[in-house]
């Protein structure tokens, strides 16, 4: 007889499955680097078997003119044919045919979302050669959940996903190659040659970006006017605005102004206080998560779903990407919190106290898993970015079964010759959950001095000071997410990578989000030419669409098609403006162009501009004015331009990227003074080839004593000298 052969979406992953459901040990095997494992359950012999990720891509079925479009004949192929990226998928690909062969039966035990339902499928039809299997579904890698998941294991793949899933991947892949093909050939008719991208979210996406630097630099400031009163309760100084806030007329606040400038006391006219509950946090999905991560850490949200997608296969948390805000009784609140008693002994021992344990459960809701939570397994060696993520979690999970925290506020009225005064203070009187959740709770608390009615409080001063109103600021990489999110743009496993194909594309820059020339220059032409590639309310209508499949309530053929006419119709648009497109695209690219590249004006003849250009011996900055001027200077790999200058040079500063270090900013001039130290060694034998003699060289970090050697030896010293 043969047997059951499980599919593991990921190598950990199977080793998890594996070691729970053998009812002794599991055998492990290898076919060169693959594990796959051998076990018996219950009297039934199962192999656990893994893919790596996606082992199918699509591709077009008869490769042509990579000019033409649009391409709708599609088809699945090993990811390893479609890229030479996925080279080391087709090692996991052979071993999994292998088991296949010898297999009487299958099960699928990927990630359950759409997702690892499509990477099951895609097993199951082209390496199994099946039409079904049955599929084991958990949100955790936990014994005992595996053990259950395999007990209710469901006779078919969960097909609303599966299709949901496939239709995501092909629509994504209709978009992406079209609409990148004719905006490249685009250009390519114009003259001249660049390869750009577009797709069915990222468009939109980087619409919204577009939309507010457009608004940041349209924005006209206005100015106001506001008059704050200074007074004192014993050595406690109070600031407290006038009622009106802001005065857009000059005039009517200098009236006031000169009304009480001189007066020496006011009267407190009005106390007001107030006491609210604050309700526990709601537990986290993945996209609440993500933006914690980033506001506690400034972990960005791509980085923080790796994090978190670590620490579930390692068992410690449940699956990450969910958009549950929910967490249901079936979990055992009491045995989670028991056993991580040991890591948590205050939260833990101020829980297991209370009568009943009930979660602040939110209202968005998984049809496939509840909130992420700490399973209870303790973690012995994370590092410090998974030890924050776990710390997080797990607090945020505690949180949730807190009291809520009683806040109270006071609001003071201040009366100075009929003119109010007023300042507010808040206080927590009782933290209940926020102890639970420390050093996460981030509450301003102004605790206000103790005053009576119709007190008398001196005046120390009254101002009147002009303001301007402030653009609106831009997006960071988890305020963007949750943009998309609430405008229902891509889900919550691709937004974080949506955003980093725009930083890679080189269309948005900067920790706080600005869209660039390019990206800028891209959505204008795409809105004046062919606006509905960046309408977020087809993305959005498509998106829904795909729920519906994955409810089952509309097939995916209906979806496809009518993606496939919406497109014609784009891309034929799209085709009799191509000329246009293309000189526009032309122009536009070259002026992005100039921009990124042009480091600021030649500090030795004082006409040219330093442009950043690539040479045999890599980057270098140079004088466009060459020949009439020759001044260069290298630039090391990162280096990027920051349109400042140096304070003590006042030469160009820029930036240099080094991959696992904090950006370095410096000035390019060699010589200046910020630069200058003392160094020792200098003329001294190398003691690193015994050779060479250590000399003075000068870098644009400053300068360091190497070896006269180099190329040969590269010994270098950049101490000071005491």
């Amino acid at each position: 007889m043969g047997y059951t052969l499980l599919i593991s979406e990921k190598p950990a992953a199977a080793k998890k499955i594996a070691e729970a459901l053998a009812d002794g040990k599991p055998v492990a095997r290898k076919e060169g680097q693959v594990a796959y494992y051998e076990v018996t359950c219950e009297g039934k012999d199962l192999v656990v078997g893994c893919a790596v990720g996606h082992l199918f891509g699509l591709e077009e079925k008869k490769k042509g003119d990579r000019y033409v479009y649009p391409i709708f004949d599609i088809e699945w192929k090993p990811s390893y044919e479609v890229s030479k990226h996925a080279a080391f998928t087709k090692k996991y690909f052979e071993v999994l045919k292998k088991l296949a062969k010898k297999a009487e039966n299958f099960m699928v035990c990927t990630d359950y979302d759409i997702e690892g339902e499509t990477i099951g499928l895609n097993i199951i039809r082209f390496i199994c050669n099946r039409n079904d299997a049955k599929r084991m579904k958990f949100s955790t890698l936990i014994k005992k959940d595996l053990i259950q998941a395999y007990k209710d294991q469901s006779p078919t793949l969960d097909w609303g996903q599966a299709e949901a899933g496939e239709t995501r991947h092909f629509l994504d892949f209709y978009y992406g190659i079209n609409i990148s093909r004719a905006l490249t050939t685009s250009i390519k008719k114009a003259g001249t040659f660049k390869i750009l991208s577009s797709g069915r979210v990222q468009s939109p996406a980087l619409k919204i970006i577009v939309d507010r630097e457009k608004e940041i630099k349209d924005f006209v400031p206005k100015s106001f006017w506001e008059l704050v009163l200074f007074t004192q309760k014993d050595t406690e100084e109070i600031e407290a605005l006038h009622k009106e806030d802001k005065f857009w007329e000059e005039k009517i606040a200098a009236a006031i102004f000169s009304k009480i400038e001189k007066e020496k006391e006011c009267t407190v006219d009005n106390l007001e206080e107030t006491e609210f509950k604050q309700a526990p946090p709601t537990p986290f999905d993945l996209t609440s998560l993500q933006v914690e991560a980033y506001r506690c850490f400034r972990i960005k949200p791509k980085r923080t779903l790796e994090l978190a997608q670590d620490l579930y296969t390692g068992t410690f948390i449940s699956y990450p990407r969910t958009s549950s805000q929910q967490l249901p009784e079936a979990i055992g609140y009491a045995a989670i919190i028991k056993q991580l008693s040991k890591l948590y002994p205050k939260q833990t021992s101020f829980l297991l106290s209370q009568k009943n344990l009930q979660p602040n459960n939110g209202k968005k809701t998984d049809p496939a898993h509840p909130a992420i939570y700490p399973t209870g397994v303790l973690p012995n060696e994370l590092d410090k970015d998974q030890e924050r993520i776990y710390d997080l979690i797990t607090k945020r999970f505690f949180a949730t079964f807190g009291k809520p925290a009683i806040r109270n506020t006071l609001k003071i009225t201040f009366d100075v010759k009929g003119e109010k005064f007023i300042t507010k203070g808040s206080r927590t009187k009782e933290k209940n959950w926020h102890e639970l959740y420390e050093p996460y709770v981030t509450l301003e608390e102004i605790e206000l001095p103790k005053l009576k009615l119709k007190e008398k409080l001196p005046v120390k001063k009254i101002t009147k000071t002009e303001k301007q109103t402030q653009p609106p600021k831009r997006y960071t990489q988890s305020s963007i997410i949750r943009e998309l999110e609430k405008k229902g743009l891509g889900t919550k496993a691709t937004r974080a990578s949506i955003v980093e194909t725009l930083y890679d594309r080189s269309y948005v820059k900067g920790e706080s989000i600005e869209a660039t020339e390019l990206g800028i220059n891209i959505i204008e032409i795409l809105e004046k030419y062919v606006e509905k590639i960046v309408d977020e309310n087809l993305t959005r209508h498509f998106e829904e669409d795909m729920e519906q499949i994955r409810e089952r309530k509309v097939k995916k053929e209906k979806v496809l098609e009518e993606a496939r006419d919406v497109l014609k119709n784009i891309l034929g648009e799209f085709k009799l403006k191509e000329k246009q497109i293309g000189e526009s695209l032309k122009e536009k690219l070259k002026n992005t162009k100039i921009a990124l590249t042009t480091i600021g004006e030649c500090p030795k003849c004082k006409e040219g501009s330093l442009v950043l250009r690539r040479g045999k011996y890599g980057m270098f900055a140079a004088c466009n004015k060459y020949p009439d001027c020759k001044t260069t200077f290298g630039m090391p790999p990162g280096t990027s331009i920051t349109k400042n200058l140096c304070e003590h040079c006042k030469y160009p500063i820029i930036k240099v990227l080094k991959k696992g270090k904090r950006p370095q900013e410096t000035c390019i001039n060699v010589d200046c003074p910020s630069k200058k130290v003392e160094l020792k060694g200098e003329g001294e034998t190398c003691n690193k080839c015994g050779k060479g003699k250590m000399i003075i060289k000068k870098g644009i970090y400053g300068s360091f004593v190497a070896c006269d050697q180099y190329p040969k030896c590269k010994n270098i010293k950049t101490q000071q000298q005491n």
